[in-house]
């Protein structure tokens, strides 16, 4: 499923309609767009899957969302950069500007690397204007900044929203799926962990400057959520690293680490379970294979 999550200028948050079945494997909950909007001009954050461009933009529309001005990408895997395309061909009626972090640029022209490790494929996304660390989008008047958050991938971007003191991460911190289920962004084929772990210094160093933090997998979290993710991102990520790198040595087989994982890390989640994480476990193995964690 996939939630369109509109934040307006005062930075009101609303996801409480913006639903579209189907989103990614039928995954409950899976990934966030994010909508922001201010004085008439409207950026979005991620464009999905091609699959689903249809409907997005159709809920663009019976929500009062449409058309969309801007258009940034977190950065360049498949499940954030597929609908770009589109997305766009369906909204010809406007022109609208796509962006990306500057290491980007490439793997949206050339799209095999960064997503044939998932069985996927994109479009090449072409005229795409680049994004550097400290860049501002002025979306009428609301200065949205850019921030290098290299790990997941070494294209990486957050958007700061230093008004509303909210800031939208990606993949790069914790992919917090909900209350009791998340797994941590240890990704084929880009995945950096000393580059993962400045980036969760520089968050943490952003702390008292925030009120809330936006995964794209999944949602908006506030208050005591938002404290617990920057409180808990850098434990989290070190004991899913070693213990599935320890199951691995003691059995390979995705099905028994994959039980385990549920077992051990989010046995109380009502929606995710064995049978629709272990898409996830086998991407998890495979980034720790490719950044030499887990020896092939």
């Amino acid at each position: 499923m996939i939630v369109i999550v509109y934040i307006n200028s005062e930075g009101k948050i609303n996801e409480n309609c913006y639903l579209i079945d189907g989103m990614l494997m039928r995954l409950p909950k899976f990934l966030s767009i994010y909508i922001l909007e201010n004085n008439g001009m409207r950026l979005m954050i991620d464009a999905g899957e091609a699959m689903k461009a249809r409907k997005i933009v159709k809920k663009l529309k019976d929500f009062g969302l449409y058309p969309i001005d801007k258009l940034i990408l977190s950065h360049s895997h498949w499940d954030h950069s597929q609908g770009v395309n589109k997305i766009k061909q369906i909204m010809k009626d406007t022109e609208i500007e796509v962006l990306a972090s500057e290491n980007a640029v490439k793997h949206l022209k050339n799209p095999t690397y960064m997503n044939e490790p998932y069985g996927y494929n994109s479009d090449p996304v072409e005229g795409v204007t680049p994004l550097k660390e400290g860049d501002i989008i002025d979306l009428n008047g609301l200065e949205l900044e850019i921030t290098n958050l290299y790990g997941h991938s070494m294209d990486s971007i957050g958007i700061i929203d230093r008004k509303n003191k909210n800031i939208i991460v990606g993949d790069v911190i914790l992919n917090r799926l909900d209350q009791d289920a998340f797994f941590v962004p240890i990704m084929p084929p880009d995945f950096h962990e000393n580059e993962i772990l400045k980036s969760f210094e520089k968050l943490r160093n952003m702390k008292n400057e925030l009120n809330s933090i936006s995964l794209a997998h999944y949602g908006v979290w506030e208050g005591d959520g938002f404290e617990r993710i920057l409180n808990e991102m850098e434990e989290l990520y070190f004991d899913v690293k070693n213990t599935i790198v320890e199951w691995y040595r003691t059995n390979p087989s995705v099905d028994v680490i994959t039980g385990k994982y549920v077992e051990k890390f989010m046995p109380n989640s009502k929606f995710w379970n064995a049978q629709v994480m272990k898409v996830v476990i086998e991407w998890v193995i495979m980034g720790l294979k490719m950044s030499g964690e887990i020896n092939q």
